[in-house]
């Protein structure tokens, strides 16, 4: 179903080989970085983890733990997370983020906000069997007030199919956000949080046009006015993502370089879950949106071993 990855299945693929190559580079004094991160950048998930079986029935040895224990810093945890089962990386992702003192309410938003229902529902059921605790729970635990209802609206995964637009519907949807938000003193914002967490993709498309048309605004700007913190940074996420996934990761990963510092949870976590999906479309965008691609982005705020294989995922340059 996704064919727009930088990573695809590797050929012709020799899983002993590759292990065989993984320990050599590790066995030792120092390690062989440049070994490590051309096979893990450019296998993908499926054929990583039967690298890893064929590891453990080599040298009787864990491949992850192996390369926690050799590496070190942004670049250790790149490619350990390239090892997490593609399944995984979400529940783990979000399990972090509930996890301990304070919540990663950028995590939840990001996930939860960017994922079809189909790939919500496996989330659900695959941190229930990993973590034996019900995620929805677990997220409810740790928010609160309106940002924590869209969340567990966004968990239902019950979004409307994409079965052809009601004009009417359309109409009305538009209409109810604008006296919702824009005509009323204060904000009704469990009707944003109704409208933009369950209505189709392509019916919000519409709804969208529509309200801008009504009220003169693009509907982002009236979130902006109209509500703030994390639930106005979530409602913004929703519709980006309703709007373009694509377009909404570019934007994420711009701003995880952009200024002083990089964001490199945000880097790590966005080209590895989507470099198998559609990192060649944010690609895209990217360069669209600003003026620069990607590739030079990373090549300028990154170094080292991290550098060379976050360039290997992004898979070329776009200039």
């Amino acid at each position: 179903q996704y064919t727009r990855g930088t990573v695809t299945a590797f050929a012709p693929f020799d899983a002993r080989a590759d292990a065989e190559a993984l320990r050599k580079a590790m066995k030792g004094m120092g390690t062989d970085e440049e070994t490590v991160l051309t096979i893990l950048t450019t296998r993908n998930n499926a054929q990583r983890q039967e690298i890893a079986s064929a590891f453990k029935t080599l040298f009787g040895r864990d491949l992850v733990d192996d390369l926690k224990s050799e590496l070190t810093g942004k670049f250790e945890t790149l490619m350990v997370s390239l090892m997490r089962p593609a399944y995984i990386f979400d529940a783990h992702a979000l399990k972090h983020a509930i996890k301990g003192a304070g919540t990663n309410e950028k995590v939840l938003t990001e996930i939860l906000a960017s994922r079809t229902p189909a790939e919500v529902q496996n989330i659900k059921q695959v941190y229930q069997q990993e973590y034996e605790a019900d995620l929805e729970d677990k997220i409810t635990g740790e928010t609160s007030g309106h940002f924590q209802r869209l969340l567990v609206v966004l968990l239902q995964a019950n979004r409307d199919p994409d079965v052809g637009v009601d004009e009417a519907l359309v109409e009305q949807d538009a209409q109810v956000l604008f006296r919702a938000g824009e005509l009323k003193w204060g904000t009704d914002e469990e009707k944003f949080i109704t409208i933009l967490g369950t209505r189709s993709v392509s019916h919000l498309r519409r709804v969208f046009d529509k309200y801008m048309t009504i009220s003169g605004f693009q509907i982002e700007e009236t979130i902006d006015r109209e509500t703030s913190g994390d639930l106005e940074k979530l409602l913004l996420a929703v519709v980006k993502c309703i709007r373009s996934v694509p377009a909404y990761f570019a934007e994420t990963l711009y701003y995880s370089m952009k200024g002083a510092g990089t964001d490199d949870d945000t880097l790590i976590r966005v080209m590895v879950s989507r470099s198998e999906i559609d990192l060649l479309d944010i690609r895209r965008e990217f360069r669209k949106n600003f003026a620069k691609s990607l590739y030079q982005m990373i090549q300028k705020d990154t170094s080292g071993d991290y550098r060379k294989a976050l360039l290997l995922l992004c898979g070329g340059d776009d200039d």
